[in-house]
């Protein structure tokens, strides 16, 4: 399954992921590149309520950034979730810290440093998923087992 995305001119696959505050994954939804961010969001959220958390009922603010925009993707997050979509994007012209730090962005830079997820390898997106996910099982792990943590 493969798509183009028109606005990052890339064919391929794209992953909407959700993560704590932490940058740990809670879910990860791999589709292709055309498919629109928002949907795929809201799906992710409502494959992680059919899990056995309590995680989802302690969230009070999602950060995201201006591709999850929009008031229907708000409603559809308070419905599931009870929780507020805050938009994080830079509103002037000039640099500035944000607010809040992107730790979906460090998540993504632990993928680089692991070769199978350095390129899309993979036919299968569950394929790609699993890779993901057994890439952050042992991010989760390195803490456990070993005295100097290091990625």
């Amino acid at each position: 399954m493969y798509g183009f995305d028109g606005c990052k001119k890339v064919k391929g696959r794209k992953g909407h992921t959700l993560v704590d505050s932490l940058g740990l994954m809670l879910k990860l939804v791999v589709s292709e590149a055309n498919a629109p961010e928002r949907i795929l969001a809201a799906y992710a959220l409502m494959e992680l309520l059919e899990e056995p958390t309590e995680l989802l009922e302690k969230v009070q603010v999602l950060w995201v950034d201006s591709g999850y925009d929009g008031d229907k993707f708000a409603l559809a997050v308070w419905f599931l979730i009870q929780a507020h979509v805050e938009v994080i994007g830079p509103t002037e012209q000039e640099f500035k810290v944000l607010p809040q730090p992107w730790v979906v962005e460090r998540t993504f830079g632990w993928f680089n440093q692991y070769h199978r997820l350095s390129k899309d390898y993979e036919r299968l997106t569950q394929m790609r998923e699993g890779a993901i996910y057994a890439l952050m099982t042992r991010i989760m792990l390195l803490p456990l087992v070993s005295s100097t943590f290091t990625l």
